[in-house]
């Protein structure tokens, strides 16, 4: 059975976006992204929302993005890879190769997702995630945590309790820690 990950950028008082919807202090370095790059590369599928998918879409649309270097570019190829599934019930269509999709979140249907696939699936935004907690789905959360303070704005985790154990972590040396942690069953 797949794992279903939840990962994202977030600042040190844990925040996805600032108070104006701005992340412009999450963009990795080359290392961070680096890692970034080896952590996805076993995703087969990513779960967004429509805010998300339109964020990410550019590393499908935007050659330019994608060959501006070669972690770009790896992480690029990551990406185009995998699938993706967009919930989204103001989405006519996707525009993007390998994506489809679905009006509701149906923890039914990502559970058998999870059950026939062969490689993990990411899923991205606090929002689409705080369903996928509630139901049970989630086994991981990974998180790049920037050294930054925003002071408002999305959180990146759900306004209600789950336990985690710490499973990894990882200092880079701009700053940047990554921890990776196993969703504790209930």
């Amino acid at each position: 059975m797949a794992k279903l990950i939840y990962g994202a950028n977030m600042t040190l008082d844990g925040y996805m976006e600032d108070r104006d919807g701005k992340f412009d202090w999450s963009e990795p370095d080359e290392e961070v992204h680096t890692f970034i790059n080896d952590l996805y590369r076993s995703t087969g599928t990513f779960l967004f929302g429509r805010r998300m998918y339109e964020t990410m879409a550019v590393w499908d649309t935007d050659p330019e993005l994608a060959t501006s270097n070669e972690v770009m570019a790896d992480f690029a190829g990551v990406y185009q890879a995998a699938d993706k599934v967009v919930y989204s019930t103001t989405l006519d269509a996707p525009w993007t190769p390998r994506t489809r999709l679905e009006r509701e979140f149906d923890p039914d249907a990502v559970r058998e997702l999870k059950n026939t696939a062969s490689r993990d699936l990411a899923i991205g935004g606090p929002d689409l995630a705080a369903h996928a907690f509630r139901a049970g789905l989630v086994n991981e959360l990974c998180f790049f945590v920037a050294p930054v303070s925003v002071g408002g704005g999305k959180p990146a985790l759900p306004d209600f309790r789950v336990d985690f154990t710490l499973a990894d972590q990882h200092r880079f040396p701009n700053g940047w820690v990554f921890l990776r942690y196993e969703v504790n069953s209930a």
